[in-house]
Order: C-alpha cells, then sequence, then structure tokens
C-alpha cells in the first residue's frame, strides 16, 4: 500500500472531500487522525475506517482557532507518534458578489479557509521531520468567479499559501501542494444558494462548462491527494493541481 507507515491528519474530516480523502489515505495503509467539529459524524468516519480494516483517531476542534491546530498535532503525537502529513480539508463558501457579501461572511469566511489551513500548517510543520502538505484550494483560487468573491479571495490566498511554504520548508523536505477542485459532488455544491436549488438543476449549470462533461465525486479529488502524500510524488511541490475535467485549461 502507498501510505504505510505513515500518520496523516485531515481537517474537515466529517464530511465530503475531507471524509472521503481521510477514507482513502486509510485504505492505503496510513494512520489518520480524524479532526472537524461533529463528534458524530466523525465517529462515522471512523468506523467506515475501521470496518475496511484501517486504523483512525477522532479530535474534536475548529480549525479557526490555533489553540485547536496545535491540539490536534500534539494529541496525533500521543496516539501515533509521529506526523508525516496532513490535509487541509477544511472549508466553507459563502455566496454573493462583494455587496452582498457581509462583514461577517467575510470573516468567517477567511477565518476557516486562510486562518485554518495556517494555524494547521504552522502546527505541523513544527514536528514533521519530512513529509507532506495537502491544502484544499479551487479551481476559484486560479481563475475568478462571479458571485463568490469571498471563497474566489480565500481560495487564492491558500495558492499563495501552498507556494509560500513549498518554498520555506523544501529543504526540511516537507512538501507543499494543493488540489483545486472544480464542481465536485459534494453537499458544498449545493449549499449557499439564496433559494433552495435541487441537485438537479446545479448539476446542469456547471455541466456545460466543464469539457468533459460531468461532475466527479469526491473519490477523484482523494486520490490526487492519496498520491501527494505518497513517496510517488516525491519531488513535486509548490504546485495547485486543477482537478477539473479541463475547466481551467480553457
Amino acid at each position: 500500500m502507498m501510505l504505510n507507515n505513515k500518520v496523516i491528519i485531515v481537517t474537515g474530516a466529517t464530511s465530503g472531500m475531507g471524509a472521503e480523502t481521510a477514507v482513502q489515505l486509510a485504505v492505503q495503509g496510513a494512520k489518520v487522525m480524524l479532526f472537524g467539529r461533529n463528534l458524530t459524524r466523525a465517529n462515522n468516519v471512523k468506523n467506515r475506517i475501521e470496518n475496511n480494516g484501517g486504523i483512525a483517531e477522532v479530535c474534536i476542534g475548529d480549525v479557526t482557532e490555533s489553540s485547536a491546530a496545535d491540539n490536534v498535532v500534539e494529541k496525533t503525537l500521543s496516539s501515533f507518534g509521529q506526523v508525516d502529513g496532513l490535509v487541509n480539508a477544511a472549508g466553507i463558501i459563502y455566496r454573493g458578489n462583494a455587496e452582498q457579501t457581509g462583514d461577517d461572511d467575510w470573516r468567517a469566511s477567511m477565518a476557516t479557509n486562510v486562518d485554518g489551513s495556517f494555524f494547521m500548517s504552522r502546527a505541523a510543520v513544527r514536528v514533521m521531520k519530512s513529509g507532506s502538505i495537502v491544502n484544499f484550494a479551487s479551481t476559484c483560487g486560479l481563475v475568478g468567479a462571479a458571485g463568490l468573491t469571498a471563497y474566489c479571495v480565500t481560495k487564492g490566498a491558500v495558492v499563495q499559501l501552498t507556494r509560500a511554504m513549498a518554498l520555506d520548508h523544501a529543504k526540511q523536505n516537507i512538501r507543499v501542494n494543493s488540489v483545486c477542485p472544480g464542481a465536485i459532488d459534494t453537499p458544498m455544491l449545493v449549499s449557499g444558494h439564496e433559494k433552495p436549488i435541487h441537485k438537479d438543476d446545479v448539476f446542469a449549470s456547471n455541466v456545460d462548462s466543464i469539457p468533459q462533461g460531468r461532475i466527479p465525486g469526491p473519490e477523484e479529488v482523494a486520490n490526487v491527494v492519496v498520491f501527494l502524500c505518497s513517496d510517488f510524488s516525491s519531488h513535486i511541490t509548490g504546485t495547485n493541481i486543477p482537478v477539473d475535467g479541463g475547466y481551467t485549461a480553457q
């Protein structure tokens, strides 16, 4: 298996792409620390991993608090003895242009998407001897998107955090990359709309702009994360990889 003997922390591990990533990391042999805010959902992911023969522990906390980042790293060391990887999958989305984005929505977006990735990465590199950090950015961090001002700004910041930390820690053999998903079949894709909207309508509004002509599942993003956490990507750092069916190539 690709990740035998590796210990990896996953934030946002209780739903969507974070949960699927945690499961796929465990399938490939990693011991996984599941970090999120909802204990019930975290335990559901833990049970899913253990039912497939994997190993996982749970830590509950909020990535927007730097003390919580320090705590989950300490718990990982206590439980598994090392930290070899970090996946910053926690994220939120607020839909709206600048006029429609309130102060609280702006600050919450920055706190979760940017502060959370920074706090977790800072805590992890303090104890990692080598390894891999994978941030969840977005195609919205690479190109603009109407009606998603706060989300675009925060994901652009994650792209730059990825590049800067990759350069800072290359000599330590700590690699830092990001995945940049486009439209993915997760709860986030249909969340946050001004009016309730059916999943099929959301798919229809997105699929025409994707050259491959389909909306992928979260496992297709998780597979890229597994690769970036593994030694198969040993000479890859500072990259921001679109997982978008060709959307940003247009």
